[in-house]
């Protein structure tokens, strides 16, 4: 069972989310706050795996919540599902720590899917999201001269074709760091999987497979 928080403001929104989760086998809402404030506090009593959070709540946006709830709860990951598309929002809730950028219109399906997925390393973004935000990114080069050390060895190895244990093993740290590292790799070049991964790190590290 994956361990879900709903953050929202509007209870209807609460209610809605948290009667459409339970209705998943495989999820479990473990709790719901209507402030940023809120959420940190019960993040850290309730230990969520995953966290859906609203954009605009009162007192404290989405991105000051989510900056503080992953500052507090590195572990946690954080999709947020708001009706905004703007990519300097979209940008900050990413900077901020957001594993996904969802839109409250989103198929219940794809809900399901991008809460699993987000587990496994992805980061789910709605099209129109991600249209928006390559729209209005940086360019490739600054992106790629952004990357820390360690995301670029994780990039590499992604590359060469290993899997999250291999990569694991190869650099010394756990198979769930490894997914986390993705996660925040994805998000930073602006793609949803591995395999977008690897082409974008052709096209804009020409060595990455040989130093792989």
């Amino acid at each position: 069972m994956i361990r879900v928080l709903i953050v929202d403001d509007h209870a209807m929104v609460r209610l809605g989310l948290e009667r459409l989760l339970e209705s998943f086998d495989d999820i479990e809402v473990v709790g719901a706050a209507s402030r940023g404030d809120e959420a940190i506090r019960l993040a850290g009593v309730l230990s969520p795996q995953v966290v859906l959070m609203d954009m605009a709540m009162p007192e404290m946006d989405g991105i000051e919540a989510t900056r503080r709830l992953v500052a507090q709860n590195p572990e946690v990951l954080v999709i947020i599902l708001s009706t905004h598309n703007d990519p300097k929002q979209v940008a900050g809730a990413l900077d901020a720590g957001a594993h996904g950028y969802l839109l409250k219109d989103v198929e219940p399906e794809v809900l399901r899917a991008s809460i699993r997925s987000v587990l496994d390393g992805g980061a789910p973004l709605s099209p129109t999201v991600a249209a928006h935000l390559l729209r209005g990114g940086r360019h490739h080069d600054a992106v790629a001269a952004e990357l820390t050390g360690r995301e670029l060895d994780v990039l590499r190895l992604i590359v060469a074709g290993n899997q999250n244990k291999q990569i694991g093993l190869k650099l010394g740290i756990s198979e769930k760091t490894v997914k986390a590292h993705c996660s925040r790799l994805f998000q930073r070049i602006g793609v949803s999987d591995r395999t977008q991964a690897a082409v974008w790190a052709e096209r804009n590290l020409p060595a990455a497979s040989d130093q792989a």
